[in-house]
């Protein structure tokens, strides 16, 4: 499970406004023939993907190497399986969805396939889902769950803040070995291309005044082709140039307020900022995302919130991107 979970976090926040899942299939053995993990809404669940690498592992057969759609890769897992699953386990971070969404169902995908046993993570709570555990119990498979379930509600803590109205809010930040984050770029372009992929899939960038007058941003997507977030603005004072390119993005809403209440209006909100708004938000923020460069840098370390705990670190080309959240 907690290979299913590294695999899932790789993924964070890209999958919105569907759920970060990972899934591993093994043998009684305890040999893991595929890992899988959700990427983007309307592509195969980690489930799938999972089953996709244990069977390419199992029976070295090409031709479902090429394919990425969900629903061909249901009808070929189920036409092809040969029986090839029925002494396999599989360990998903959610419950396995139970409906006809963008994608079929995993849970009908996993019976047919017959699967002697599903491990299961975090419940799956969402009206139109839940009840895959349910369904396979039924069907006669083993299922077991709450393996590692603190971590795995921790992990689709997005999708649970989507699914009570809420909305998923985490303050990124760019740091130099010593800790420095201001002075020009800090990390790699691979860090600034994830950082894009990351505002495509937010609704809602919240940057500081100052930020706005002194780096005149455009605060895009555009190292992905993604959608640009609307974007708000806390400053007391509504004193910008409205001619810097932030204020220019097509489709975008621009709003200035000396209040954050306004994030209550969307889903998925990303924070950017420094030392000062750090210190101004900590009381209203529990996950930092922070993006650390393996090169110093003159200036002062900034200072973090109290009570961080690491979550997952992946490399980002030279760069270390890691989930912290805050307990207190």
């Amino acid at each position: 499970m907690q290979k299913a979970l590294d695999a899932a976090w790789v993924h964070q926040v890209l999958t919105f406004p569907n759920p970060s899942v990972g899934a591993v299939v093994s043998n009684d053995q305890g040999d893991i023939l595929g890992i899988g993990a959700h990427k983007k809404a309307g592509t195969p669940h980690a489930e799938v993907l999972a089953l996709k690498a244990a069977y390419e592992s199992l029976t070295n057969d090409t031709r479902i190497t090429a394919i990425d759609d969900a629903t061909a890769l249901h009808t070929f897992l189920k036409e092809h399986h040969n029986q090839l699953f029925h002494n396999l386990t599989i360990h998903v971070t959610l419950e396995p969805c139970n409906h006809f969404g963008k994608t079929p169902p995993c849970a009908s995908l996993i019976e047919a396939l017959g699967l002697k046993r599903v491990v299961i993570g975090s419940f799956d709570e969402s009206v139109s889902a839940k009840g895959g555990g349910a369904f396979l119990e039924k069907k006669g498979v083993n299922v077991l769950f709450g393996c590692l379930k603190e971590a795995c509600d921790l992990l689709l803590t997005p999708f649970t803040c989507k699914e009570k109205n809420k909305p998923f809010v985490f303050f990124k930040l760019a740091v130099s070995s010593n800790g420095v984050t201001t002075g020009g770029i800090i990390t790699s372009e691979d860090s600034r291309k994830m950082v894009h992929c990351l505002r495509d899939r937010c609704d809602l960038l919240v940057i500081g005044g100052n930020t706005v007058r002194t780096d005149r941003p455009i605060l895009d997507a555009r190292l992905c082709e993604g959608k640009a977030p609307d974007i708000l603005i806390l400053s007391k004072q509504n004193t910008f140039d409205r001619t810097i390119p932030l204020f220019g993005v097509p489709h975008r809403l621009v709003s200035i307020s000396d209040s954050i209440d306004k994030i209550n209006d969307y889903s998925m909100v990303m924070v950017e900022g420094g030392q000062g708004f750090l210190n101004a938000l900590s009381s209203k923020i529990k996950w930092y995302l922070i993006f650390e460069s393996p090169h110093e840098k003159e200036g002062n370390p900034i200072v973090l919130p109290v009570g961080l705990e690491k979550i997952f670190s992946q490399k980002i080309g030279e760069d270390t991107m890691s989930w912290y959240y805050k307990h207190v």
